[in-house]
């Protein structure tokens, strides 16, 4: 087990004349046994992170520190951290005990006899001491993503680094292999950092969760934190299925003005706006209350709205709303009965809310999640 800390990480490759900033002043630690995962866009640097973390690519500049001692010059071998591949990477002419064993006959001085015995060891452990000789073809996507892993763990290393390894297989399988390679992971107590541009991934298995974009880090925390208290505009619509909806507005005195309705604000969320006067309003699709009366009936955050299209996904119903000229999505109960073509009253609550900076992304004002921590546990 250890502390992974980068410093100011910057990769630049060039193409041509032309230089690309792929990993851009990235700075982050991951603690002892923490399971951390570098989640966001293709083509957003993940892993090439992840590769300069493993020595398969180098840096350009900045540190990457191994319980406090430099690993950025040291060659992959000699980092005592095991990658698993998107595409496995297992040898097709050998079979799964010489591919679980590969690696330690090749970096160790381990007698054959307990290599024999590692391999074992982990090939129950991750239920596959049955297929110890077979060869790669003769495996399911999941049986090759097992022996993926435990050639990972019969080294034994520090730090596990994990590129997309669940992008192969099936979504049910897919779901099956997380719960399992986190309970896994618990168990081992290895620094783990996982990459992935899934973020039902990303918000189900980290600890906490880092996100790139363009090759820069966007904001460090929880699962929770990111999703109810994004740092900025693209976190706030990266993070979330549907999506955060986003209105821009223009606030006169104490409210908010949109083409499509006008919004008023309380003295505390005017004190977070300050003077600014050009903000991005945005609300979880979930936190939009769908209610059976009419606006005037319902408050001055309260709006009529079309409803274009219903998509029922069984527990909840995802219901596309016009507003104007504005659409945005609400999260109802799947036994709500909502039809296409009607039209329904809105309402945006003001505690739900998140206000922007439309020039720089930043954060002006976010829901607060102790506030939504009160109110889920407060008793009935």
């Amino acid at each position: 087990m250890a502390t992974l800390e980068l410093r100011n990480v910057t990769k630049r490759f060039v193409d041509g004349r032309d230089e690309v900033v792929a990993v851009d002043d990235v700075s982050l630690e991951v603690d002892d046994g923490e399971f951390l995962v570098l989640v966001g866009p293709s083509g957003c640097g993940k892993s090439t992170t992840l590769r300069t973390v493993a020595g398969l690519e180098s840096v350009t500049a900045g540190e990457i520190r191994l319980d406090g001692e430099s690993i950025a010059h040291r060659a992959p071998q000699q980092r005592d951290v095991a990658m698993v591949f998107q595409s496995y990477a297992l040898y097709p002419h050998m079979t799964v005990r010489g591919n679980m064993a590969f690696g330690l006959e090749e970096s160790t001085d381990l007698p054959n006899d307990e290599i024999e015995r590692t391999v074992a060891e982990t090939a129950t452990m991750l239920e596959i001491d049955d297929l110890l000789d077979r060869r790669p073809r003769e495996l399911s996507g999941g049986q090759q993503q097992r022996v993926a892993l435990g050639r990972a763990i019969v080294r034994d290393p520090d730090v596990f680094l994990m590129d997309e390894p669940l992008s192969n297989l099936d979504a049910k399988l897919r779901a099956e292999m997380r719960t399992e390679l986190k309970r896994l992971q618990a168990d081992l107590d290895v620094t783990t950092v996982y990459v992935t541009h899934d973020q039902t991934e990303a918000m189900t298995m980290g600890e906490r969760i880092a996100i790139l974009n363009d090759g820069r880090l966007q904001q460090v925390a929880t699962p929770l934190e990111c999703y109810h208290e994004p740092a900025n505009l693209f976190v706030a619509g990266f993070v979330g299925e549907p999506p955060m909806n986003f209105f821009d507005v223009t606030r006169a005195d104490d409210r908010l003005v949109a083409d499509a309705f006008e919004y008023p604000l309380s003295a505390a969320t005017r004190a977070d706006v300050g003077d600014r006067t050009d903000l991005v309003l945005g609300i979880r699709p979930e936190a939009i209350e769908v209610l059976d009366r009419a606006p005037g009936d319902a408050g001055d955050r309260a709006f009529a709205a079309d409803v274009d299209v219903v998509e029922p996904m069984g527990n909840e119903n995802n219901v596309y709303f016009t507003l104007a000229d504005a659409s945005f999505v609400a999260t109802v109960s799947g036994l709500r009965p909502i039809d296409a073509g009607t039209t329904a009253t809105v309402r945006f609550p003001e505690s739900a809310i998140h206000l922007f900076d439309p020039e720089t992304g930043t954060t002006v004002h976010n829901r607060s999640l102790d506030a939504i921590e009160e109110t889920e546990t407060r008793p009935l």
